[in-house]
């Protein structure tokens, strides 16, 4: 069987030539600083976003707690997603901001590594479990609060260069 592809014709790199799923051997690939940004937001009520805001939820810091974990998430990428590289990270930087427009929270990750491989899964994981370590800590005010529009924003680095979302 031949190597899958995607839509553009590109060779689907987790897939062996017998259609198997892989880990991708980087071993030959340079060590370059590579860089990932993703976002996401939690969609909530105005009273839920204010108990936040206010730092009277419940469960305590919302927004420190999410923070935390979303860190702590990006650190354990490869436990969670089965093809992923452990990877030595030497960043992890999580902004949670509150926005009344929306309202709710917009999450933002921003993971970087000197290394052989990317860092889109680990931004992107941390940007989940941020989101919902949000609805876990508010849930008992607003269990109908949304997790949506998680996306990778931006990625530098490595064989196929910069990404920006829109570009």
């Amino acid at each position: 069987m031949a190597k899958k592809s995607d839509e553009a014709g590109r060779a689907l790199t987790h897939i062996d030539s017998k259609g198997e799923a892989r880990m991708v051997d980087v071993s030959a690939k340079p060590a370059t600083e590579r860089v990932a940004v993703a976002e996401g937001r939690v969609v909530m009520s105005k009273a839920t976003l204010e108990l936040i805001v206010s730092g009277n939820a419940k469960k305590g810091d919302v927004l420190g707690t999410a923070r935390i974990a979303g860190i702590m998430a990006a650190k354990r990428t490869s436990e969670l997603i089965p093809l992923c590289h452990p990877l030595a990270l030497s960043k992890v930087e999580l902004d949670i901001a509150p926005d009344d427009k929306l309202p709710g929270c917009i999450v933002r990750a921003t993971v970087k590594v000197t290394g052989p491989t990317g860092v889109e899964m680990e931004a992107l994981t941390a940007v989940s479990v941020a989101c919902l370590t949000v609805y876990d800590m508010v849930k008992a005010v607003q269990r109908d609060i949304r997790i949506e529009g998680i996306r990778l924003v931006e990625k530098t680095g490595g064989k196929s260069g910069h990404f920006r979302a829109g570009d």
